[in-house]
């Protein structure tokens, strides 16, 4: 009702839009500056001139003082409605003859309203407001013509009140479009804290594997200073066999890496499709219109209920367990050659 009201206060009653470039005249009323030149031209022939407005008459060309404060106001409130065409892109049925943002949607009506329409719109409980929207008619029943109320639970349909007294929903357990809402909402909550949970046990395997990969490459750093030393220590005689030795160690070390790395790769890519899973439930839980959110294909079976196995792990352990413990007899053995 406001913006309505401060539009037409806000428009030049000669092209009767918003006003360009305001100025005004010694009357004190306001015309776009292109608009009340046009007009003054007009007067330049009979040398008599006079406000479209009020008709008070100059002997002289008035001259027009710009409005800075109507200017400014003026660009502000064409800032804010540009935004608000933006946001919803729907506007008034009952403004012909220019176009005003909605704020509401009326059922019943199969209309939109702004705030001045809103205001003089029945109130009556029938009359059905909600969030503006340009698909009124999916909000009524297509065999009955009436607005969508209930939530048939046993076939997951939306259904108006003849469906349920005298429809084929009829002796079917229904509840309110709220409350049904809720309780999907709150289903999608327990699933979506499941997710949370199956995320963060990734997370933690992750850094695991990641502690893991960086104690097997520490071990085999200090098992090939052990090696250079030992070679050192008889008397430098064996170097092609430290060189075989230091290769081997270097070998099983990028292949404990490696197949660290498959594994922590494959739990990212589980994480990042957790993490999808997470936002879509989360844009269906943001959702302020129960119908179109309960229209929503079922999102039950989003949380993965595959049980999560320690093979990866423990399989890298092993891996990093034979990489640096199989030496120890190796070294056994050079001593002895």
């Amino acid at each position: 009702m406001a913006s309505a009201v401060l539009r037409e206060e806000l428009e030049c009653s000669i092209c009767l839009t918003l006003y360009t470039d305001p100025v005004m005249l010694r009357c004190g009323h306001n015309f776009c500056r292109v608009c009340i030149d046009r007009v003054l031209d007009t007067h330049d022939d009979s040398g008599v001139y006079s406000c479209p407005e009020c008709r008070e008459e100059f002997q002289e060309r008035p001259t027009l003082m710009r409005n800075i404060t109507l200017c400014n106001v003026a660009e502000r409130f064409r800032s804010t409605q540009t935004h608000q065409e933006e946001i919803t892109g729907i506007y008034c049925t009952y403004c012909i003859h220019c176009l005003v943002p909605a704020v509401k949607s009326c059922l019943l009506c199969e209309a939109s309203l702004c705030d001045h329409h809103l205001r003089i719109h029945s109130k009556g409980a029938e009359h059905v407001l909600t969030d503006p929207s340009t698909s009124l008619e999916t909000r009524k029943c297509s065999v009955h013509k009436k607005i969508l109320e209930y939530y048939c639970t046993e076939d997951a349909a939306c259904i108006c009140v003849s469906c349920s007294l005298a429809g084929e929903h009829r002796g079917h357990r229904v509840e309110m479009l709220e409350e049904a809402s809720e309780k999907k909402k709150k289903k999608l909550r327990n699933v979506l804290q499941e997710l949370i949970t199956k995320r963060k046990k990734t997370e933690e395997r992750v850094l695991s594997l990641e502690e893991q990969r960086r104690k097997v490459k520490e071990k085999s750093s200090g098992e090939a200073k052990r090696v250079t030393a030992l070679f050192i220590d008889i008397r430098r005689r064996v170097d092609d066999l430290e060189k075989k030795v230091l290769s081997e160690i270097s070998r099983r070390e990028e292949m404990v890496s490696l197949s660290l790395s498959d594994v922590m790769q494959k739990l990212e890519k589980k994480k990042d499709e957790l993490s999808r899973k997470m936002r879509d439930i989360e844009e269906l839980c943001n959702m302020t219109d129960p119908l179109t959110f309960l229209q929503e294909p079922d999102t039950g079976d989003l949380c993965d209920p595959e049980e999560e196995g320690g093979d990866e792990a423990t399989g890298g352990q092993d891996v990093g367990d034979e990489a640096t413990g199989g030496h120890d007899g190796g070294n056994h053995e050079m001593i002895f050659l």
